[in-house]
């Protein structure tokens, strides 16, 4: 099962992995054919009622396909507004094709004749709400008439998440889905076929592109909309706190403070004015400090805890302390680490460990092995401890033991000091919005980017600070927010 909004991520994260759209358009079309010879025997005749977009051009392809068929095609609006290109050839090559085509310039004249089956390739899984003219009027047209409908993909006016429908929909007796059944079918009077198009299982696992589709920036959003985080870390370092905190900002948090002791607040202070610290006594964290960062944490969506805090005893003390009575959502990274699994707590964590710090927290030695190995040995680990696993390697595995991904970007270049702290700083951005699993991803996913966009400009060694312009572009890059 997959939502359409996963769907769509899958769908650009196979074009990523070198699957092409136009073929996977192909094997949708071929699919869609094959749902009407189940119907429909050779001879008969189709009216295959197509939108402007790639449901439509699904269609396109499954006229070429049905050369049994006596096929008509009916376009909603246009061919010069054909929304895709791979849509805009597939209708080219109906009229290389000498296939029959009609063009629905006003709905009200849609005339669908008398066919035998009828195809209903209007809207995909993308589009909810009410339908709107040409495609209310048509489905109308299409429900008055007594013919067997396939819909492609799911029928038009029908949420694909939910079953439910705004307004009018199509009352389809057949639908042909792709890759995956979506949430809403299962609510329909309708028969139901998952079409394998060729997408590969990677492009679900793999972190890619398609995953930047979670984030979202609302024209009439305000601050703190996208999320206040706390950075608790600092004392026998300064750059680790203040990495984070940039991080988190580059990666999309309006607000972010750092609370670190008094003695090194100045200089935390000074790598970046936007940054509010809030110090506390003395030159490292101690559970007399506590009240100080629970005050805190409460005003905030996410805590980062852990960067350069130190392995003093009384510092992992307090550390174990806030995490046992503390409810919200935690990144936990570096030293902190090593308290998680002697810690009862009700907190979301997501840990970013590295091989070395996940054998201190009692899990597996994941040293050199491969991506698989890497990710089913964690799994495991992820699902005793109860928490998501950010695991950081050549291959980045993160997993809560149900979901798993796998982030493939990032280079040696990386092994620098501090890449770490920028990548629990850019998660605990992202956990302000995101579950842990999809914020720990797209995290590694864009950390990684940016420094193989640095060193393919600039060739090796970085610093973990030229991560932090490259977040943006790598969370944001080539998404319509």
């Amino acid at each position: 099962m997959i939502t359409p909004d996963r769907m769509a991520a899958v769908d650009e994260n196979a074009a990523a992995l070198g699957v092409p759209r136009k073929q996977l358009m192909e094997s949708s079309g071929n699919a869609v054919a094959d749902a009407v010879r189940e119907v429909a025997a050779p001879g008969a005749t189709v009216a295959l009622v197509c939108g402007r977009g790639n449901n439509g051009g699904d269609a396109f392809v499954a006229a070429r396909f049905l050369d049994d068929h006596d096929v008509t095609v009916h376009l909603l609006g246009r061919p010069e507004t054909i929304i895709t290109d791979i849509a805009r050839e597939n209708w080219d090559a109906l009229e290389r094709a000498a296939i029959e085509t009609r063009v629905v310039r006003d709905s009200r004249a849609f005339d669908l004749g008398d066919p035998d089956i009828v195809v209903d390739a209007m809207l995909g899984t993308g589009v909810t709400g009410a339908l709107r003219d040409p495609e209310r009027h048509a489905a109308q047209r299409i429900n008055a008439h007594d013919a067997p409908v396939v819909a492609v993909d799911v029928p038009s006016g029908v949420d694909a998440a939910t079953g439910e429908a705004a307004g009018v929909a199509v009352d389809a007796d057949h639908v042909v889905t792709f890759h995956d059944a979506k949430p809403g079918l299962d609510a329909l009077d309708a028969e139901v076929t998952v079409a394998d198009i060729g997408i590969p299982e990677t492009a679900e696992l793999f972190v890619g592109p398609g995953d930047r589709r979670l984030l979202s920036r609302p024209a009439d959003a305000h601050k703190g909309a996208f999320g206040e985080v706390l950075v608790v870390g600092g004392g026998p370092y300064t750059g680790a706190p203040a990495l984070a905190g940039q991080a988190a900002m580059r990666a999309g948090a309006d607000l972010v403070r750092v609370a670190c002791p008094r003695s090194v607040a100045r200089e935390v202070q000074a790598f970046e004015e936007g940054l509010i610290v809030r110090p506390f006594d003395g030159d490292r964290l101690t559970p007399d400090h506590l009240d100080h960062v629970r005050t805190l944490a409460a005003d905030h969506d996410t805590v980062v805890f852990g960067p350069g805090l130190g392995d003093d005893d009384a510092t992992l003390a307090a550390v174990r302390e806030f995490l046992a009575d503390y409810t919200g959502r935690v990144v936990v990274d570096a030293d902190a680490l090593a308290v998680v699994p002697d810690v009862d707590t009700d907190a979301t964590l997501l840990c970013t460990p590295h091989a070395g710090e996940l054998r201190a927290m009692g899990g597996p030695d994941v040293t050199g092995a491969d991506w698989r190995e890497r990710l089913e040995q964690v799994a495991a680990f992820a699902a005793d401890t109860g928490h998501a696993l950010l695991v950081k390697g050549p291959d980045d595995v993160v997993t809560d033991g149900e979901r798993e991904r796998v982030s493939r970007t990032g280079n040696p270049g990386m092994t620098v000091g501090g890449t770490g702290d920028v990548l629990a700083g850019a998660a605990g951005a992202l956990l302000a919005s995101l579950p842990p699993v999809d914020a720990g991803s797209l995290a590694a996913y864009a950390n990684g980017l940016a420094g193989d966009r640095i060193v393919e400009d600039r060739g090796y060694g970085l610093l973990a600070s030229d991560l932090l312009p490259e977040l943006p572009a790598a969370l944001w890059g080539g998404v319509d927010v």
